[in-house]
C-alpha cells in the first residue's frame, strides 16, 4: 500500500514529539502490506474502524488517531487528518 502523505505525519511529530515513532511504525507497516478489503485491513489493524467514507487507526495505544482516505483497488492510502484523542473527539466527518 503507497501511503501518501510523510509529510502530514512528520509534521504532527514536530508539535507531538511522542507521535514520531508509532506514526512511522504505522507508515512501515502499511507500505510493506497489501489490503485487498477493509477486512484485511482490520487483521492487521484491529484498532481500525471505518466513520463515512474514511478509515480511522487508533496509533500509539490510541493516544492518537490517523484519519485515511483508503482505495483498496489502487492500493493507495491518503493521510487527511492526524488528532490527538481529543483534537479527534472534536472532528466531524
Amino acid at each position: 500500500m503507497r501511503v501518501i502523505s510523510n509529510k502530514r505525519l512528520v509534521e504532527f511529530a514536530a508539535v507531538h514529539p511522542d507521535a514520531s515513532v508509532p506514526l512511522q511504525i504505522w507508515r512501515k507497516t502499511m507500505e510493506a502490506g497489501r489490503f485487498a478489503n477493509f477486512a484485511a485491513l482490520k487483521r492487521s489493524f484491529n484498532a481500525t474502524d471505518r466513520v463515512g467514507g474514511f478509515y480511522v487507526f487508533d496509533i500509539g495505544g490510541n493516544e492518537f488517531r490517523l484519519i485515511a482516505a483508503v482505495h483498496f483497488n489502487t492500493q493507495m492510502l491518503y493521510v487527511r487528518h492526524v488528532f490527538t484523542h481529543k483534537e479527534y473527539e472534536k472532528w466531524k466527518p
